[in-house]
């Protein structure tokens, strides 16, 4: 690997915010799509937000995750 490619790497992993790095692999992976559809990108932010702001308000019905990994596990073993 190049050193420019490691320089890079190092100061991404330096990023203090796990929310900046989460961004940056988004933005990286998203860069290799060869067609990018701003319309299902828009779509899925919309929709993000629609879910942040019934959890916000209390109006999401949530699940208990252990519960929802059992049902998961006993469909698929």
């Amino acid at each position: 690997m190049t050193s420019a490619f490691n320089e890079i790497k190092n100061k991404a992993i330096a990023l203090l915010r796990p929310q900046e790095r989460a961004e940056l692999a988004h933005e990286l992976i998203s860069s290799l799509e060869k067609e990018h559809d701003s319309g299902i990108e828009n779509a899925w932010d919309i929709e993000i937000q629609r879910r942040v702001q019934e959890i916000k308000n209390g109006t999401a019905k949530g699940r208990q995750a252990e519960n929802v990994l059992a049902e998961i596990r006993a469909k698929y073993s």
